[in-house]
């Protein structure tokens, strides 16, 4: 007798009703107007499109940066360095050997002709991406504290596991104090 009923119950099927179709209706329903009403709110947070596509270039004084000093500033989120050489560091730069660096390049190719003291370049180690600490090591360049990258006054890598110098953004002078960082020059 136990056999018979589980053979019965086993071999109905449950056809759906009416209420299982509201049900589901109802919610699919529901799931749409929350999303309907969520959506504007979400996307109110999203960055405006002019300031996406645009970059954001940056524009910096260089008038109250003193002579040996180094600021630091972002640009799309990245760190730069700004460093106003002074002419000790300046001649130290011009005068390396550049066949003896790991990455050659003289100090010329690396700040905007006629304007020798301001260097600017991306203030992250190009080993792991650390931030190298400003008037240290052997070159009174950077050093970076995580695993010993050293570069000098031009941003050049001169010791550690650093395998190219720190690199260059791109930048154009708009006057003699003011440069805009994201923005190359026209020619």
């Amino acid at each position: 007798m136990l056999e018979s009923q589980v053979a019965e119950t086993t071999s109905t099927v449950v056809e759906p009703t009416r209420r299982d179709f509201l049900f589901i209706a109802t919610g699919a329903a529901a799931a749409v107007g929350a999303a309907a009403v969520v959506w504007p709110f979400v996307r109110s947070m999203a960055p405006d499109a002019a300031t996406v596509a645009a970059g954001a270039p940056v524009e910096v004084d260089l008038s109250p940066i003193a002579e040996g000093q180094i600021v630091k500033v972002f640009w799309r989120g990245k760190l730069i360095f700004i460093r106003n050489r002074t002419p000790a560091e300046i001649k130290a730069a011009e005068d390396v050997d550049v066949a003896t660096l790991r990455d050659p390049q003289p100090d010329s190719a690396r700040v905007k002709p006629g304007h020798a003291q301001w260097l600017v370049v991306y203030g992250n180690c190009t080993h792991l991406g650390c931030v190298p600490l400003g008037h240290q090591g052997a070159y009174e360049g950077w050093f970076c504290p995580c695993h010993g990258s050293v570069f000098d006054t031009s941003g050049r890598v001169r010791g550690g596991p650093a395998p190219i110098n720190l690199p260059i953004p791109p930048y154009t002078f708009t006057s003699d104090t003011k440069i805009v960082i994201g923005q190359e020059a026209t020619a």
